[in-house]
């Protein structure tokens, strides 16, 4: 079985999902690696953090360096020196961030590349096709990802355009039978439905009839307030099967994750640990803390007591200084730092959860975190 559940404790799940590259152990938060690398990060800190996934972005890496050259490479495990499993997703979230430079028809997508601002096309067959090329253990189908807000209607076209889609990635999948590592790529299917229950619950059950090997909810932090975040999460996790892995795309902060976890959800995955390490934030567990402020300039403690031993030698003012001073290791230490922090959060939460203490874990995780009330 391509995933096994382990244990679960209300509706948090402990599991493992075996993949070509190997296996991964659920829940799991997976670093993203956009251009083919986690900014500021060897393949070998990754390993060493404990990492068993990282991203890949089909849009990024369609554009440059181009598929087939990865492909010529081998795939994107060779062209990277990463050796473990990789999930690619479809393009469809960059395609939505370019509001302003795409149109979307039934055929796919028309579009500007933010590059250079070449006229380009991208269709579901297309986008299956990259990640082949990439070959990447998990290919993510090609979605309509609609904005928020939007009515109602709106919300139920995009729907819709995105079921049919879905049809088209999977009749691709069936003629090609794309491989990586010599084992069949697993594909996921993304729910849609915006902020509305009735079409969240639609568009779960239309994909799951289709039949894919794990299912994604799609469509959240995007700026939704954060109670509709949680409510497209209840109002489509039912709706998926208990023996397929379940993956919320693009978030979030350490509260969020657990409350996911909590609602059923087993992995995710977020630029933002990595993102704003490189404008000096960092997460401790009492919340995140902006290391160039003032306050830290002659402060001797580390960055957090649970700091991984390669960042727990620095003190706050040592890092305060790179970061005034410019000097890259600034970066490198607060991305490593921060990657550590969500990487053991879902480990710790895994673990409570097979100890049937998750929701235990879960609150006095967030209190000690929302303590003072930081915000990012």
């Amino acid at each position: 079985m391509p995933f096994t559940l382990h244990a679960t404790d209300g509706s948090a799940r402990a599991g493992t999902l075996t993949l070509p590259h190997g296996e991964v152990e659920t829940p799991i938060f997976m670093p993203v690696g956009t251009q083919g690398s986690v900014k500021t990060l060897h393949p070998a800190e990754l390993d060493e953090l404990g990492a068993q996934i990282i991203l890949g972005n089909t849009y990024h890496l369609w554009l440059r360096p181009g598929h087939e050259l990865i492909r010529d490479f081998g795939g994107l495990h060779e062209f990277t020196s990463w050796r473990k499993p990789m999930l690619t997703d479809s393009g469809g979230f960059q395609v939505w961030s370019l509001a302003k430079m795409r149109k979307i028809t039934e055929e796919g997508v028309r579009f500007q590349s933010h590059l250079d601002g070449t006229k380009m096309m991208l269709t579901p067959e297309l986008s299956m096709e990259i990640q082949a090329a990439l070959g990447s253990d998990i290919a993510m189908l090609f979605d309509e990802c609609p904005p928020y807000p939007c009515d109602e209607k709106y919300a139920e076209t995009s729907l819709e355009l995105t079921t049919r889609w879905a049809g088209r990635c999977k009749e691709w999948v069936s003629v090609n039978q794309p491989l990586t590592a010599g084992k069949p790529q697993q594909h996921f299917g993304i729910v849609q439905g915006s902020i509305y229950a009735h079409l969240r619950e639609r568009s779960a059950k239309e994909l799951v009839e289709l039949g894919f090997d794990g299912y994604a909810i799609g469509g959240v932090s995007v700026g939704e307030p954060e109670h509709e975040m949680f409510r497209a999460i209840e109002n489509s996790v039912p709706f998926l099967p208990a023996d397929k892995p379940r993956y919320a795309m693009g978030l979030g902060t350490p509260p969020q994750i657990l409350e996911m976890i909590g609602r059923g959800v087993d992995m995710f995955d977020c630029v933002m640990p990595t993102r704003i390490a490189r404008h000096g934030v960092a997460f401790t567990l009492d919340g995140p803390i902006h290391i160039k402020n003032l306050v830290h300039a002659k402060d001797p403690a580390p960055l957090c007591e649970s700091c991984h031993p390669h960042v727990a030698g620095f003190s706050r003012a040592y890092l305060r200084h790179l970061f005034r001073a410019g000097e890259i290791l600034a970066l490198r230490l607060l991305s490593f730092h921060n990657l550590h922090f969500y990487l053991s959060l879902t480990r710790r939460a895994r673990q409570a959860i097979i100890e049937g203490d998750f929701e235990n874990f879960k609150k006095t995780f967030i209190q000690r975190y929302n303590t003072k009330h930081t915000t990012l």
